[in-house]
């Protein structure tokens, strides 16, 4: 495989049971996974104690590292002012835990704005708050990832720039999800453009403008290859992240506030065979790059 690129991934979308989750990675020979839900619970519902005792001892009997921590800050209503101060505690107790598990990310997301209310309007206190969880994570020495997500507002390419830009941190960096980016009706390969210096991290999940629906990676319109190819060419190192929602499975109620599946069709038997797939798609399309890359 490509020299400085790891391969990672949402090991919750195999099973809720985190056993099943570890041994079905470690069986394809990855190295890594990005932790968000264990045993049907989210990690941000963990506290440190826990997880040095009980989740920590099995990644290591499987020698599996955590690429990042697959949280639901900053996926609150921009007014509640509870939650806010809810997750800026509960972001502290994810720092802490992120060190114990020696993981330098934490993705994150830049709140829901109200129904029918105009998102730039939100502008100022979006990044006045995000601006607090960056100083949080520059406390640990720990980068926050922007995930551009549906009805967020950071979903569209343009709103993510002027964040990431705003809040200006290297504590803060730009995770892009081509799948996300498709569904909000946005050109991949313009959102590319826009968001490159900002790219820290990839997730690998395609998606198709017909109906939203999410499709193994390279066969949608995210235009993955071609950005891999990009990227790469242009010096990204470090993870590529599968999150294929190819079947339903537990831990969406932690991505949508409204426990939306429309868009996951069950396109497979289960959350162990869609993972293989992507897995298996996402190595075909890096082996062409190496073989271009050879080539030249």
């Amino acid at each position: 495989m490509l020299k400085n690129i790891e391969i990672s991934g949402f090991s919750d979308e195999i099973s809720s049971d985190f056993d099943v989750q570890l041994a079905t990675v470690h069986k394809l020979g990855m190295r890594y996974i990005s932790l968000r839900g264990i045993d049907g619970y989210n990690i941000s519902q963990f506290s440190v104690t826990n997880i040095k005792s009980n989740v920590l001892p099995k990644l290591k009997k499987f020698n599996i590292g955590v690429s990042s921590i697959g949280s639901p800050i900053g996926k609150i209503y921009i007014d509640d002012e509870e939650a806010f101060k809810s997750q800026l505690h509960s972001l502290k107790n994810l720092c802490e835990i992120a060190k114990v598990l020696e993981c330098n990310y934490i993705r994150i997301f830049s709140f829901y704005i109200p129904e029918t209310a105009n998102f730039d309007d939100y502008q100022a206190e979006v990044i006045a708050k995000l601006k607090q969880f960056s100083n949080i994570a520059k406390m640990y020495d720990i980068t926050l990832l922007h995930e551009n997500e549906k009805e967020i507002y950071g979903d569209i390419a343009r709103r993510c720039n002027t964040i990431l830009t705003e809040v200006g941190s290297p504590h803060f960096k730009a995770i892009f999800d081509f799948a996300n980016f498709v569904q909000c009706g946005e050109n991949t390969q313009a959102c590319y453009d826009l968001l490159a210096d900002h790219i820290k991290y990839i997730h690998i999940k395609d998606a198709v403008y017909e109906n939203n629906a999410n499709v193994v990676c390279g066969k949608g319109n995210g235009q993955i290859k071609s950005i891999l190819q990009q990227a790469i060419d242009q010096g990204y190192t470090g993870f590529l992240t599968l999150e294929p929602h190819l079947v339903v499975f537990d831990s969406i109620k932690d991505l949508e506030i409204k426990h939306s599946t429309d868009t996951i069709q069950n396109v497979v038997n289960d959350g162990a065979e869609g993972y293989k797939m992507q897995y298996d798609a996402l190595l075909e399309i890096l082996a062409d790059i190496e073989t271009k890359e050879n080539a030249e």
